[in-house]
């Protein structure tokens, strides 16, 4: 596993061996299993999360008791709550497994020790970051300005994978629709 956090990590920046094992140092290896919460909402959430096999999901619960999913990440991806992490308060996200899940770690403070000291790892946290406000935009004006269709078109050419991991009715909630509104699109 920790090869694929390595790949990852070079597909941005280029790390000697050194670099690496001092980069990995500052890093913890978890395993969850199916319907395990990895964060929940009025916990801490002193870590960001690598994803290096599974399939997660963060959501809101709102004042109704309705879920609301803000995304979902399988490998490859990175999930934590973003307001509880930086800013060091409580969730107010809750992230459950949807599959049987390992990730990587890493603490605020452990963050901030690795980028002080290894610039190269600064730059690929600001990317990756970088590429992660960009999906937020392009997921809030998908729900702002397309129609369901459209939302759904969009999900599918962004995450073709995901389509064949998750039940209709999560991929319904995440893309703000009804089941029945998900069953009639056409799936090619």
């Amino acid at each position: 596993m920790e090869e694929f956090l390595r790949i990852q990590i070079e597909k941005i920046v280029k790390l000697t061996d050194e670099e690496f094992s001092f980069a990995l140092s500052h890093f913890k290896f978890k395993t969850l299993k199916k319907h395990q919460y990895l964060v929940q909402a009025g916990e801490p959430a002193p870590n960001d999360h690598f994803v290096a096999q599974g399939l997660l999901r963060s959501f809101y619960i709102d004042d109704q008791g309705k879920t609301h999913i803000m995304q979902f990440a399988m490998e490859d991806w990175w999930i934590s709550d973003p307001q509880a992490y930086f800013n060091r308060t409580n969730a107010i996200l809750n992230i459950d497994c949807l599959e049987d899940t390992q990730v990587f770690t890493i603490s605020i403070d452990n963050r901030e020790k690795l980028c002080a000291d290894l610039q190269k790892m600064e730059y690929f946290f600001m990317k990756k970051s970088n590429s992660g406000y960009i999906a937020l935009q392009r997921r809030i004006l998908s729900l702002m300005s397309q129609k369901a269709e459209e939302r759904f078109t969009q999900f599918v050419t962004l995450y073709p994978s995901l389509l064949q991991r998750l039940p209709k009715a999560l991929i319904a909630s995440y893309l703000g629709i009804s089941r029945e509104t998900l069953s009639r699109m056409p799936i090619s």
